[in-house]
């Protein structure tokens, strides 16, 4: 056979995590999903390690990992998400890897990717080299194996990194068609320039040279294939998909040929419904066919060397018809939602940053300088600590590269120093620069990490740099009038998202009268260990007074904080909090805030907690948005009880008239037609979010629900119901014999399509 074929998949997404408490945090845009990431994955990266092939009937005939007989990359920020907070789509990728080397001749079926998606013409060499390096020592410690391939975000190219990958063992990569200049047979003569690549042929690998004397291979990917698949409908059928593939042979060469296409792996899920389905079917039909093998780009160039060697066209990407100046420019490259909107914002954008990081390069260096001999070398090996963040793990990288026995303000410092380099790196991920406009939550996120650097200098030396940031990003313009410009968006939507200790205490302080917390508590990416804290209360108001030690497990920074917070009832706290200064000032506090609260003169004991904190004061809207949102939910409840209790006394008093109305299709009043809708959704949530969901009881509501015309819930309906089905075969799964329990299932089943709802299993 000397047909093979490679579907290769940029699984990816950007770091989201506040900078500050290294979680990300809940957005909206997601509902009824947490943030993107969890909905994405939930729509892509879970459903490819675990799709389905369906027969002509829509029966399933067999559930196949996509990832194992594809080639993908993942970025490092993706996975570190994934192992976290998705586990089980983060072990089919691993396991994907393990099986594709088995399926071809040890080559894995995963490549590389430099660390944060950083567009790597626009890096200095400096910055390359630890993208490179970190994404490579990411990948072997997730895949347990060095790479051969890594993956350029954008596909952007140049040679300078080509020859940094190839330094570091790195054996190819995969670029669009259009970004071969030139190519020729590797036996030509050394001084023919070589023929145009408008002829390539785009089934060969090729050798690039490099000025070092090393190579590496480049695979240029089919692009109307590709193009195809990511916005002309292709995966709407697995068949046609495949005999696209196939059709793309020269059905009269004799040597061995490639087809081989790259696109966003979002595209087999998320961006196009079943995407994964189509694929895992286009898998099996080539499979089964007799026309040609799957194969991966470790395993064909290892049986087929580069016979040609390429020129590529330097500072080009995939997705810019203009090379890289989607990423510093208005070359009119965007997302095309807003007719008529420009993107002249890139410019002062990119140019802000690049202040920054040099400013911050230069302080790196001498400070750094005073700890290690070599500062570079240690960001780069910094890796380790990303990958395992453990006090025992963080511990023995201090001990291996600082010499001597370095105190805890050394350590503290080394590892500040390193996070302002590791942030400094994370505000330039791609994503910043790819959309529409400033404003949107992709650029805000790398203003964030901007903002965390310049909050870390300035914890580390003192300089702020915060004034001469702002000045260049104030060049910014946004096209949407409320943000005006960049600097108008660093304080409206960046500000309010910056952490320190004492933000942490107030956000302890305050949310532990919601939740009770042990002696050492985790928050985030910080832990609070309790030692003073005394509570009282009062009817509806409370006060607490109490004293931790807050320690940020990122960069081992630590102090002793006292706090006070008198709740009101509601969404009403005052809050104070400050250093703890010593047990003599501590206990006046104490003291007097307790006995004037005990005395029920609350605007006193106001008055007293603006005395003693000033400025540090905080109310409810200093919380983390997750804690906010958890507490006003609280907050709402005795207020949506109260609410039900009045609907349902309507419902029940007048159900005679309005089921005689129904009945009769006379239209019910808008306000009647509100209490019934309100009660018959409560009614459904709370049955679906028992712990054994009663089939009697749905059925009735089901029933009931039946009758009525107005539009349900039906989304967070979708998300319960499924996960109960879930749940239940599970259960199933360790009682195979449990005839009783197939048969709630099944009933269960039959309901929620009753319901109409969209069950994903």
């Amino acid at each position: 056979m000397n047909k093979y074929v490679c579907i290769h998949g940029h699984f990816y997404q950007p770091p989201r995590e506040n900078p500050w408490l290294e979680e990300v945090e809940v957005q909206e845009s997601a509902a009824p999903y947490h943030d993107w990431n969890e909905r994405i994955s939930a729509e892509c990266y879970a459903r490819n390690g675990a799709s389905r092939i369906l027969d002509h009937q829509g029966y399933i005939t067999e559930i196949v990992n996509n990832y194992s007989r594809i080639s993908f990359n993942l970025g490092p920020t993706l996975l570190s998400w994934m192992e976290k907070k998705d586990p089980d789509a983060y072990a089919s990728v691993l396991a994907a890897d393990r099986l594709s080397m088995e399926l071809h001749s040890g080559h894995g079926s995963a490549m590389a990717q430099v660390f944060n998606h950083m567009i790597m013409p626009l890096a200095n060499a400096r910055d390359k080299r630890t993208q490179i390096i970190w994404g490579i020592k990411d990948f072997e410690s997730r895949y347990k194996r060095m790479p051969e391939g890594m993956w350029l975000a954008e596909a952007a190219v140049d040679t300078e990194s080509l020859d940094i990958m190839a330094e570091y063992g790195i054996k190819f990569t995969v670029l669009a068609p259009h970004q071969a200049k030139r190519v020729r047979k590797l036996s030509a003569d050394p001084v023919e320039d070589g023929t145009d690549a408008e002829a390539i042929d785009l089934r060969r690998p090729y050798l690039c040279r490099l000025p070092s004397g090393r190579s590496l291979a480049i695979f240029f990917y089919d692009g109307p294939i590709a193009q195809s698949v990511a916005f002309e409908g292709l995966l709407h059928n697995g068949e046609a998909f495949a005999s696209r593939i196939l059709g793309a042979f020269d059905k009269k060469s004799k040597e061995n040929q490639l087809v081989h296409i790259a696109t966003d792996g979002e595209s087999y899920g998320h961006h196009h419904k079943f995407g994964d389905m189509a694929l895992a079917y286009c898998l099996q039909h080539i499979e089964h066919s007799a026309g040609a093998k799957l194969t991966v780009y470790g395993e064909y160039l290892e049986k087929n060397p580069p016979e040609y060697e390429v020129e590529i066209v330097e500072n080009s990407s995939w997705s810019c018809i203009h090379g890289i100046e989607r990423w510093r420019s208005d070359c009119g490259c965007c997302s095309g939602t807003k007719p008529g909107w420009h993107q002249k914002w890139r410019a002062p954008l990119r140019r802000a940053l690049d202040w920054l990081r040099d400013r911050a390069a230069a302080m790196y260096a001498r400070e750094m300088g005073q700890i290690v001999a070599d500062p570079w070398a240690l960001r780069d090996a910094y890796a380790t600590v990303i990958l395992d963040r453990s006090r025992y793990n963080t511990e023995r990288f201090l001990a291996e590269n600082i010499p001597g026995s370095p105190s805890s303000d050394t350590k503290n410092k080394a590892l500040r120093c390193l996070e302002i380099q590791r942030n400094a790196l994370l505000m330039y991920t791609s994503c910043g620069w790819f959309f529409d406009d400033i404003s949107g939550i992709e650029t805000v996120q790398i203003i964030k990490y901007a903002a965390r650097v310049i909050q870390l200098i300035r914890r580390v030396t003192n300089e702020d740099l915060e004034l001469g940031f702002l000045e260049i990003l104030g060049q910014a313009k946004s096209n949407v009038p409320e943000a005006n410009n960049g600097a108008r968006i660093f304080k409206t939507y960046v500000e309010p998202s910056i952490v320190d200790i004492l933000r942490v205490g107030a956000h302890y302080a305050m949310s532990s009268l919601y939740q009770e917390y042990p002696e050492i508590a985790k928050l985030y990416c910080f832990s609070v260990r309790r030692k003073v804290y005394d509570r009282q209360a009062v009817g509806r108001m409370a006060l607490v007074v109490g004293r931790a030690e807050i320690v940020s497990e990122v960069t081992w920074t630590a102090f002793d904080v006292h706090f006070v917070v008198l709740h009101l009832g509601d969404h009403n706290f005052i809050c104070g909090v400050d250093y703890f200064k010593d047990e003599a000032t501590f206990a006046i506090i104490r003291d007097e805030v307790v006995r004037i609260f005990s005395d029920g003169d609350v605007p006193r004991a106001i008055q007293v907690i603006n005395r003693y904190f000033g400025a540090k004061n905080y109310s409810l809207w200093h919380l983390f948005k997750e804690e906010q949102m958890k507490i006003l939910d609280q907050i709402f409840e005795t207020t949506l009880k109260q609410t039900e209790a009045s609907f349902r006394q309507i419902y029940d008093e007048h159900f005679s008239l309005i089921r005689m109305l129904n009945e009769h299709r006379m239209a019910l009043p808008k306000a009647l037609g509100s209490v019934v809708e309100l009660i018959l959704n409560r009614d459904i949530v709370r049955i679906l979010e028992m712990p054994e969901i009663p089939t009697d009881k749905l059925r009735n509501v089901v029933d009931e629900l039946g009758r009525w015309p107005f539009k349900r819930g039906k989304e967070d309906l979708d998300r319960i119901g499924a996960g109960k089905v879930e749940g239940l075969m599970r259960r199933l799964s360790q009682e195979p014999d449990n005839a009783g329990l197939i048969e709630h299932i099944a009933e269960l089943i039959r309901l929620f399509f009753t319901l109409q709802l969209q069950l994903d299993f």
